[in-house]
């Protein structure tokens, strides 16, 4: 699991800011039924407010968006997979020329790990689409990350560079969402994990359609040793200049690089990741204040305690009684995909 990597990774491992970034956030991907669609359909699925993701593994279908995000339908070919926000109604199908139906009705119609729909289902006919999908849990941190770091809607093509792998785990994630064989929940949710990462190494190739923000920021070739540098040692009292010296340009011209694709200067980067550190922190250790302000740099427990309150809106103390009540949050099951 992605939150899991930061606890295996040995004082030796390299790391990287993908990857610290990535185990803040405590995703959990997890994976609906698959489907197989026989004839003609098309289907109306709700806004989940959630990070989704879907797939066609065999057979041609489209996706459609809501109106306010201004994006043309996408046509899924076989090994195409799509990564969205949630915050919108969609219709997936391969006709216009049949009513849409409810998803959640489409997907409930019909038991087992695989459901069945379309016109031709009951009899066979007609072309065929399979199809997996499922979506990204994540903490509050995780959703501020990464809800605003992707764009809304993401099409990963099969003729991309990373055809060959997407191929094979969607295959196997279909493999494993429907088998019954011992394991297959906790195999599907894992392959489900690489999928993710995949689909965000193929956004970080393309980084100029990013938004700017951290992740555009990670993928900039440039900026990235300072970037690192930032990530290994974050209690550092790191100045412009060092920063500027790793990346190999002027002061003025790092930091003028750095805010076009991080949409923040260099040292409120800083500031930023320490506070991401922070709330892992008091969500997740017993670290006590001073110890915690001390590790990230700061002098004094009412420093960070300010510095704190200013990007959070309340005390480390709060913020820690409040992230540990919340913590009872039943997890939102989706059938569909």
């Amino acid at each position: 699991m992605l939150e899991s990597a930061d606890n295996l990774r040995d004082s030796t491992a390299v790391t990287d800011p993908l990857t610290d970034t990535l185990a803040l956030t405590e995703a959990h991907c997890h994976v609906s039924r698959g489907f197989e669609a026989r004839g003609e359909w098309a289907l109306r699925y709700p806004a989940t407010n959630r990070l989704k993701f879907t797939a066609a593994v065999e057979g041609t279908c489209w996706i459609d968006f809501d109106d306010e995000l201004a994006t043309d339908r996408r046509e899924l070919e076989p090994g195409d997979v799509v990564l969205f926000d949630g915050r919108h109604e969609f219709v997936k199908g391969n006709s216009d020329d049949v009513p849409v139906e409810d998803a959640i009705a489409a997907f409930g119609a019909t038991d087992g790990p695989i459901a069945r729909f379309g016109s031709g289902a009951l009899t066979g006919e007609g072309p065929r689409v399979v199809g997996v999908g499922g979506h990204v849990s994540l903490n509050r941190t995780g959703e501020e990350l990464l809800m605003r770091a992707l764009p809304p809607v993401i099409h990963l093509r099969a003729t991309d560079e990373r055809s060959a792998t997407f191929h094979w785990l969607l295959n196997r994630l279909l493999h494993e969402a429907t088998t019954a064989e011992l394991g297959a929940s906790l195999a599907a949710d894992d392959v489900a994990h690489l999928l993710f990462l995949e689909a965000l190494r193929a956004c970080l190739a393309q980084a100029e359609d990013l938004p700017v923000g951290w992740l555009r920021a990670i993928a900039d070739e440039r900026i990235a040793p300072a970037l690192r540098l930032m990530h290994d040692e974050p209690g550092r009292a790191w100045q412009l200049d060092e920063l500027a010296r790793a990346a190999a340009m002027s002061r003025t011209t790092f930091a003028e690089r750095f805010r076009s694709v991080a949409g923040v200067p260099p040292l409120t980067y800083l500031l930023n990741w320490r506070m991401r550190l922070a709330e892992r922190a008091l969500r997740d250790d017993d670290q006590s204040l001073s110890a915690l302000a001390h590790s990230l740099g700061y002098t004094s427990d009412s420093a960070f305690s300010n510095a704190f309150k200013r990007v959070n809106g309340m005390a480390p103390r709060r913020y820690r009684e409040a992230a540990r009540a919340a913590r009872v949050t039943p997890e939102v099951d989706e059938a569909t995909a």
